[in-house]
């Protein structure tokens, strides 16, 4: 005859309400990874849509010419009075290389300007990024400690901002420039940008 099983005494009712915790921690964990890997990041809202761009002075980019003469930086004047799209970049920035074509071709569009702010790089790096790639920007200011950045409420390079004429930000793209996006979404801000101060 086989000796009855064991048991610890505890009631498998209890044993539940034990484990309660850890199955709402689990479910916790589950949804917190989901709305961080599940969403769009490029649709991250920006609290600065419709307020004033941020009065960050920068330095000019050192060396960095255009028709003889240095590239500006950037400065309170800077977006005053036309369509701007504010790309924050850097040479160490892997998808910063695959956008730097579409906003060199950007550049064309005369009715706009391409401003850069050079995120936490060396300015030898990225007077080579923009001599590999071409400088769509009419002014580059230099973030070397990132502060600037941080103003402007970046998440993390790159990240493009469509500013107004009267110098509010109108839209914010988390994310690089693709030629989907381009065409879909950033050229169409643009455009709203253009209509709304004429």
């Amino acid at each position: 005859m086989s000796a009855p099983a064991k048991t610890d005494g505890t009631p498998a009712s209890r044993r539940w309400l034990v484990a309660l915790p850890l199955f709402g921690f689990l479910a916790v964990a589950a949804l917190f990874l989901l709305r961080l890997y599940g969403g769009d990041p490029s649709r991250i809202p920006s609290a600065l849509i419709g307020r004033p761009a941020p009065q960050t002075t920068l330095p000019a980019l050192d060396g960095l010419l255009h028709n003889g003469g240095q590239v500006p930086g950037l400065d309170s004047a800077t977006f005053k009075g036309k369509v701007s799209v504010v790309n924050v970049w850097a040479s160490w920035c892997v998808p910063c290389h695959d956008e730097a074509p579409l906003l060199t071709a950007l550049a064309r569009d005369t009715r706009l300007q391409i401003v850069g702010i050079n995120y936490k790089d060396s300015p030898d790096n990225a007077r080579r990024f923009l001599g590999r790639y071409g400088n769509p920007f009419a002014a580059v200011g230099v973030d070397s400690n990132g502060r600037a950045s941080i103003e402007w409420g970046v998440y993390g390079v790159p990240e493009t901002f469509v500013v107004g004429r009267d110098g509010t930000i109108r839209y914010k793209l988390v994310g690089p420039v693709t030629p989907a996006n381009l065409d879909s979404v950033l050229k169409v801000e643009i455009e709203k940008a253009l209509r709304a101060g004429s």
